[in-house]
């Protein structure tokens, strides 16, 4: 298991979406992030359960629309 925390540039490359995506989650669909100062940051292990609860899938069905 990685405990290692991961940057919002790095789970945006991880999940295929912008930046911006990543912060509007955070703030509209409770995406687990955690704020360290200025800074968010995101355990690997929790936002792979948060797309498998299906809060992703919206964005995925709006991309091949």
């Amino acid at each position: 298991m990685d405990d290692r925390w991961i940057s919002v540039e790095e789970v945006a490359a991880y999940l295929g979406v912008k930046r911006d995506t990543i912060y509007k989650w955070i703030n509209r669909r409770n995406m687990p992030a955690h704020k360290a100062g200025r800074l968010w940051k995101f355990r690997k292990e929790e936002v792979d359960e948060w797309v498998r609860g299906g809060i992703g899938d919206d964005h995925k069905r709006r991309r091949k629309d």
